[in-house]
This record gives structure tokens, sequence and C-alpha cells, in this order.
């Protein structure tokens, strides 16, 4: 594979982002879904609500954030290209097609994982600011930060292979976008979960998700790579 063209593929994918809306409001609004409510929640509380917080894990909340904004980038990366009209010079080019797939989800990788670390960083820096003494300590649990440094790109990664899978057998944007929110969120449901303590969290569970979704990432560009059919692709353009 060429880096040169991995990245040129990068760039132009960055370009396009930039001008379009719907992909930067959607990149922009659901994070601060994931951020606000429990941000107010945390800010309202009591030095005296502190000890109830050492038995809920409010950080895990913003993994919400990796899980769902990939998914307005990456499910525009095939599927916009073909509603624009430019996905056939695309794939004429002598790029590969490993190349291509993994240029489009590299692009849409790294301003997710960009916008989940500063939007969490944001959080805790207002947190450690503006919250009641004992209670940012309560939230900053040093379990919950690892989860949150280690699963963001994980969960990111998984999200955009199902998104670009849906994105290549899409021919419409918005459709591509709705099914790939639908796809993410079980992982969504799970963090919630474990963010409630209803399912008790554990150095066992941290580890079984994170090889499962290692496991679930590889699998992801496997999936891909078979459903990547350059022929198809360029006839079902027209």
């Amino acid at each position: 594979m060429s880096r040169r063209r991995i990245w040129a593929i990068v760039r132009k994918e960055v370009r396009e982002y930039r001008r379009n809306r719907s992909v930067i409001y959607g990149m922009a609004i659901l994070p601060l879904v994931f951020a606000i409510q429990p941000l107010i929640a945390v800010l309202r509380l009591s030095s005296g609500a502190s000890e109830g917080l050492a038995h809920e894990h409010v950080l895990l909340y913003m993994l919400g954030i990796p899980t769902l904004v990939p998914v307005f980038v990456a499910a525009y990366s095939v599927a916009g290209e073909r509603q624009q009209g430019t996905l056939e010079p695309a794939l004429t080019t002598p790029v590969r097609g490993d190349e291509f797939l993994i240029g489009k989800a590299v692009a849409a990788l790294l301003p997710s994982l960009l916008i989940a670390y500063l939007v969490f960083a944001v959080f805790v820096g207002i947190v450690e600011v503006k919250a009641a003494p004992g209670v940012a300590a309560s939230v900053m649990q040093p379990m919950d930060l690892l989860a949150q440094l280690l699963f963001t790109p994980l969960l990111a990664c998984w999200t955009v292979w199902v998104a670009i899978a849906i994105s290549t057998r899409s021919s419409d944007v918005r459709v591509a976008q709705q099914l790939g929110v639908l796809a993410s969120l079980p992982p969504v449901f799970v963090t919630v979960m474990i963010a409630l303590n209803v399912i008790e969290p554990t150095p066992q569970l941290a580890i079984g998700c994170g090889a499962l979704l290692i496991v679930l990432d590889v699998f992801g560009w496997l999936l891909v790579s078979r459903l990547f059919d350059r022929e198809r692709l360029i006839s079902g353009s027209h």
C-alpha cells in the first residue's frame, strides 16, 4: 500500500467534510447531547452527594461520543460520493481498494477521536473548576478515566467500519447515516447501563469488552474489504 495515496484520500475527504453542513452539524450536535446533560447534573450536586457518585460512572456517558459521531462521517464516505457523481472517477484511478478503504476510514476516525477527546477534556476541566468540593474527586474515578482513554478508539473504529459497510450498500447519505446510528446503538446501550451501575463494571468485564472490540474491529475491516466491489460500485454509481 502507498501511504502517499492513502493520505491523499484522507486530505480529500477532510476537505469534503468541511463543505458538508450535515456532517458538520452531526459531529457538533451529538457531543453536546452526551456532554451537557451529565455536566449540568454534576454541577448541581452538593458536596454531600459526592458519596453517592462513588457508585456511579458519569464519565462513561462520554463513550457515546466516539460511538455515534463517526457515523456521520463514515456513512458519507461512499454514499456521498455516489450522490455527487464523484465515485466513479475516484474508483477508476490507480488507487487500490484497500488504500481507498483505509483512507476513508482514517479520514472518519481522526476527527471523531479529536472531537471525543476534546469534549472529554473540556468536561473534565469544567467539573474540576466548577463542581462542589468532593464532587470532582468522586466523578474522576481512575478506572473511568482509563476506560475513556482506551475504549474511545476501539469504539470509534468499530463504528467507522460499520458505517462504511452500510455506505457501500446505500445510495442515499441520510439513509446510510440513520442505519449507521441504529447499528451503533447496542454499544451505547451497554455503556449507559454501566454508567448507571445496572451492569457492574469490573476489570474482567473491561478486559472482555476490550478483547471483543478488538475482534470486532478486525472483523469489521475484513467485512468491509469483502463488501468492497469496485466494478459493482462503478456500475451502481450511474
